[in-house]
């Protein structure tokens, strides 16, 4: 999972990408980096911390031009190290900047491809740098100096033939303009906005993961690129767009709205906020159905993509709904942690209860999703430990059995609490006295109700249907060994 920036203007654009970063800092918490264009040449910063972290005022100061583009990183393809971060460039042609959301499941055989076929040596494993390459060498085939849009177009078309997986992604091509790309499925996410320049009288446009980025820099949001959408824009500030493909699949990412997108976003024209209240008015019926009797004295949420949820919960059971945890904001997400014992120790040092609501009280906790696990044990024995008679546990995302290959390091299959695993032993393993998951049915149907015209989602780490083919056995489990925690070094 990732988080990525494009803007074009004419204004200096380095403090505004700086800005819309620190809005998606969600999104990517490990690195995070920005290129600009400033006639013809290229200025970079990137490293390995938070976006406050890497970026000075000297930093933001010396990235001179009008054309730029950004990103935040969570690793999911490569490893973490400055490397990794983006944005990755290539010379050749043109010189061509990229920034990248998603995960392809075929960048082995592209990276074989690439050497053999291509003649292009990469530098990393990341399928950000087979991506990059792959466009720029449909680009070298066209083998003009200024390109036009519908040349462009056709490079990504031919590059999308290529290319199996998520990959929402924005490219800046030197002294031509910048392109914004969504793949077939639109699984990952990717919208823009503009801005009149009321002093010039041109037009600004910018690209982001989330709505909340083109707020901040009030922006008009034009809407979501559609899947295999490609959008250009000259340096002139012409903008040109086009579908290139012959038969898109839209199947945009359902566990965006579980948790990984801000609850004030609004992606496919679906409020987040909206689908996780209406997620919580579903798991509130069904913890009604399974479990009517028991005398529940407090729904609390765990901090804080549940909280929307829990409140919709509590309302339909008709108890209290407490916030029994204070939440420590410094402290990055918890699943996603590469290590075992830094998710362990990071739960202790981000939540810690506030005692009275759970002394001698029947709780019921309220979680966004459960992945491992671990996280769910820790926080029922703070809760137990807090004084709670009877402590209950919802998720409200089903059951998590399968791995994510479309941009989320989510865990290997083995280290998923719900692989092979039923609720009684769920609920064993974590120290609750019952549990509750919704129903994946339930949940595609709070998603849908916010744009009924999307016929379906990616909702492959609940049923392991993937949307895109190349996702193999063998692919699978070479993917397990990396994420293992393991076989992880750092």
């Amino acid at each position: 999972m990732c988080g990525i920036i494009g803007i074009i203007s004419e204004d200096e654009v380095s403090s505004s990408i700086y800005e819309s970063l620190t809005v998606i800092q969600h999104r990517g918490q490990d690195a995070a980096g920005m290129a600009t264009l400033e006639d013809g040449k290229l200025h970079v910063r990137k490293q390995i911390g938070l976006v406050r972290e890497v970026f000075r005022a000297q930093h933001i100061k010396n990235l001179k031009g009008k054309m730029g583009i950004g990103h935040v990183r969570y690793p999911t393809a490569g490893g973490v190290s400055r490397e990794f971060s983006q944005p990755l460039y290539v010379n050749s042609p043109y010189g061509i900047s990229i920034c990248h959301n998603g995960n392809l499941v075929n960048s082995k055989e592209l990276t074989q491809e690439l050497y053999e076929n291509d003649l292009r040596h990469l530098n990393t494993d990341s399928d950000s740098e087979v991506i990059l390459n792959i466009f720029a060498n449909e680009m070298q085939k066209i083998n003009s100096q200024s390109p036009s849009p519908e040349e462009i177009f056709s490079a990504v078309e031919k590059m999308h033939l290529r290319l199996k997986g998520a990959y929402s992604v924005v490219l800046m091509i030197s002294g031509v303009g910048l392109l914004a790309i969504r793949d077939p499925n639109g699984i990952r996410p990717l919208m823009m906005g503009k801005k009149e320049n009321d002093l010039l009288g041109k037009t600004d446009y910018m690209f982001a993961s989330e709505s909340p980025a083109l707020d901040a820099l009030d922006f008009e949001i034009l809407g979501d690129l559609k899947p295999a959408e490609a959008v250009f824009v000259s340096l002139e500030g012409k903008m040109s767009r086009k579908i290139c493909h012959n038969s898109p699949q839209h199947s945009p990412c359902i566990f965006e709205y579980v948790y990984l997108a801000r609850p004030d976003a609004v992606i496919e024209e679906i409020s987040v906020l909206k689908s996780r209240l209406r997620m919580g008015q579903k798991l509130g019926k069904k913890i009604n159905s399974v479990y009517p009797n028991s005398k529940i004295d407090a729904v609390i949420p765990i901090p804080e993509s549940s909280t929307s949820s829990a409140i919709e919960v509590a309302k339909y059971l008709g108890v209290n709904y407490r916030e029994g945890f204070v939440k420590n904001r410094y402290i990055g997400r918890t699943f996603i942690m590469p290590k075992q014992d830094m998710r362990r120790k990071s739960v202790r040092r981000k939540l810690n209860p506030i005692p009275f609501e759970f002394k001698d009280k029947n709780i019921l906790l309220i979680d966004d999703s459960i992945v491992r696990g671990t996280t769910s044990k820790e926080i029922v024995e703070m809760a137990r430990d807090a004084g709670a008679k009877k402590v209950f546990f919802a998720s409200a995302a089903p059951p998590i059995r399968f791995q994510n290959v479309y941009g989320i390091d989510m865990a290997a299959t083995e280290e998923l609490i719900a692989h092979q695993r039923n609720e009684e032993q769920i609920a064993d393993f974590i120290g609750a006295d019952w549990l509750v998951y919704q129903d994946l049915d339930d949940l595609i149907e709070c998603a849908v109700a916010g744009n009924e015209k999307i016929s379906s989602f990616e909702t492959s780490i609940f049923d392991g249907n993937y949307v895109c083919g190349s996702v193999t056995k063998e692919y699978l489990t070479s993917l397990e060994i990396e994420r293992k925690d393991s076989n992880k070094a750092f």
